[in-house]
C-alpha cells in the first residue's frame, strides 16, 4: 500500500486544443454529469492524501484557471502552461521541472474523466515493486489507441501509436490507456532521452516503456475496473456516449440502494444524490448539486431538482422545478410548480400547479393550490391561499416581507402589498388588495366600488352601427 507519507506527484495533462469538439470552450471544460471533464479527474486525484498535483494547460488556459480558482477541488493544485503542443513527454517535462527524485509520479489525462480512485491507488502501489507501471486493457475495437508490444515471455517491451503501427501491430487488442506511474528518479533520466522521431514529430511519453526496457527495468501492467475508466473524449458524440454510460452506472447504483427508477436510461444526476428506500423517480428527471430524498418519496416525470432536501413521503408531481429548497414530510408540490431558492415547506403542506415561491416558509398543512406567486413571505399553519393570489414584495428598490399567521384564509385573486401582516384567523375577501394589517379573526376587504352602467355599447359594436 502507498503510505499517506509517500511523496506523490500527480500530473494531469489538459493542454490539448480539442479541435474535434468544434468549440470555443477548451475540451477539458466540456461537462460530463454537470461538471467539467477536468473536475472529475481532480476529484479522483484528491483521494490521495497530500499528493502534489500539477495540471498542464494550454488552449483556453485563462478560462480553466478562472473556473478552478473558485473551486475547492483546486485548493492544492498548481497550473503550468505548455505554450507549444510538442507532445505528452514534453508536457510531463514541464510539469516536473522541480521533481523530487524520491517521488512517485502518476500521469493522468484531463479528457479521460472516469478514472477510478481504486485504479489510481493500484497504479501507485505497483511502484513498490517496479519502476514503471502502465494501465492497459484489452478492447474489442482498438482503433486510435497505442498498442502494447510484448515479447515471447509476455513482458512489455514497447508501445506503438496507431499512426506508427504496422498492419500486424494494428491487430493487437491490448491497448495503452496513457495512464502511467513512474519513479521520480527514473522519470527525470528517461525524459531527457526521448526523441521526436515519429510521424507526428512529437515527444511521446510512451517512449518511456522502451527506455525502461533498454535499462532492463521491470514494467508492470495494471487493468482498470471498467472500460469507462479509459474512455477519452475527442468529440461531442463521444462525450454524449460517455454521459449515457456514466448516468446508467449512477442509475444502477441508485436502484441497488433501494430506489425505483421508471427508466434508468432516462435519468440524469449532475452532482450528489442521496435517496432513502422505496422512493420512486419517474422519467426525465434531472438532479443537480446536492439533493437528498427521504424514504417513500415520489418524484413525477420531467422534474428538475437542485440543491434541495425532500423528506419522507413527500410528493413532487410532474414538470416541477425546485432549487435550494426544503420540502417536509408528506408535502405535495406541483404539477408545474416552481420553488425558488429559500422555499421551506413544512409537513403536509401543498404548493400546487402554476405556483411560484421564493424565500418563503409555508407552515404545516398550509396550501397554495394554484396560480399564485408568494415571495419573501412567512405562512403559519393551516393557511389557505386562493387562486391568483400574489405578494407584491418588491417596490422597485427593496424587497419587503409578508407575514401570514395561523389559520388565515385568503380568497382568490387577492393582492398582498408588502410589508403587511395578516393576523391569526384573518379572512381576506376574494379580489381584495390588502395594504394594511388585518387583525385576529378579522375580515379584510379591499375592493373598488362596483358600478353598473346601463345602456352601454362596446366600441366595436358602436363602430359597426356607424
Amino acid at each position: 500500500m502507498v503510505s499517506e507519507q509517500t511523496n506523490t506527484h500527480i500530473i494531469i495533462l489538459a493542454a490539448g486544443k480539442g479541435s474535434r469538439m468544434k468549440s470555443t470552450i477548451p475540451k477539458v471544460m466540456h461537462k460530463l454529469a454537470g461538471e467539467p471533464l477536468l473536475a472529475h479527474v481532480l476529484r479522483a486525484s484528491a483521494t490521495i492524501p497530500r499528493a502534489k498535483k500539477t495540471v498542464v494547460i494550454g488552449e483556453g488556459k485563462d478560462l480553466i484557471t478562472a473556473f478552478f480558482q473558485k473551486s475547492p477541488l483546486a485548493e492544492d493544485i498548481s497550473f503550468v502552461i505548455q505554450a507549444e503542443q510538442l507532445g505528452t513527454a514534453h508536457a510531463v517535462q514541464i510539469a516536473t521541472a522541480d521533481i523530487d527524485e524520491d517521488s512517485r509520479v502518476l500521469v493522468l489525462y484531463g479528457d479521460v474523466p472516469l478514472i477510478d480512485p481504486i485504479t489510481i491507488r493500484e497504479m501507485l502501489n505497483v511502484l513498490e515493486s517496479c519502476s514503471l507501471g502502465v494501465l492497459t486493457m484489452e478492447v474489442f475495437d482498438p482503433f486510435g489507441y497505442g498498442r502494447i508490444l510484448r515479447d515471447q515471455d509476455g513482458n512489455i517491451e514497447g508501445i506503438v501509436e496507431q499512426k506508427d503501427a504496422t498492419p500486424d501491430q494494428e491487430k493487437i487488442l491490448e491497448v495503452n490507456t496513457g495512464v502511467m506511474a513512474i519513479k521520480g528518479a527514473k522519470l527525470r533520466r528517461w525524459l531527457s532521452k526521448i526523441e521526436k522521431n515519429n510521424v507526428q514529430g512529437e515527444y511521446y511519453l510512451t517512449d518511456l516503456v522502451s527506455l525502461a526496457r533498454r535499462d532492463k527495468e521491470e514494467i508492470r501492467s495494471i487493468r482498470p475496473q471498467s472500460v469507462e475508466e479509459i474512455e477519452g473524449v475527442n468529440n461531442r458524440l463521444q462525450l454524449a456516449t460517455l454521459e449515457r454510460r456514466y448516468q446508467l452506472k449512477l442509475a444502477e447504483k441508485l436502484c441497488l440502494g433501494g430506489t425505483s427508477l421508471a427508466d434508468p436510461s432516462r435519468f440524469d444526476q449532475r452532482g450528489e444524490l442521496i435517496a432513502g428506500c422505496d422512493t420512486f423517480i419517474d422519467v426525465n428527471c434531472v438532479f443537480e448539486g446536492t439533493v437528498q430524498l427521504g424514504s417513500g418519496v415520489h418524484i413525477g416525470p420531467n422534474c428538475s431538482i437542485k440543491d434541495t432536501t425532500i423528506a419522507d413521503q413527500a410528493i413532487v408531481l410532474a414538470n416541477s422545478v425546485i432549487e435550494q429548497s426544503s420540502i417536509g414530510s408528506g408535502a405535495v408540490v406541483g404539477p408545474f410548480a416552481r420553488l425558488r431558492a429559500g422555499t421551506d415547506l413544512a409537513e403536509n403542506s401543498k404548493v400546487g400547479n402554476f405556483v411560484e415561491t421564493k424565500k418563503t416558509a409555508v407552515g404545516k398543512s398550509s396550501k397554495i393550490n394554484h396560480l399564485s406567486y408568494v415571495g419573501d413571505a412567512h405562512l403559519g399553519d393551516n393557511v389557505n391561499i386562493g387562486a391568483g393570489t400574489i405578494t407584491c414584495n418588491y417596490d422597485g428598490d427593496k424587497k419587503h416581507a409578508t407575514q401570514v399567521e395561523d389559520n388565515v384564509f385568503i380568497g382568490s385573486n387577492s393582492t398582498l402589498v408588502a410589508p403587511v401582516r395578516l393576523s391569526k384567523g384573518a379572512f381576506i375577501a376574494a379580489g381584495s388588495t390588502i395594504t394594511k394589517t388585518v387583525g385576529d379573526h378579522t375580515l379584510g376587504i379591499g375592493r373598488a366600488k362596483q358600478r353598473n352602467i346601463s345602456s352601454w355599447t362596446s366600441p366595436a359594436k358602436k363602430a359597426q352601427e356607424d
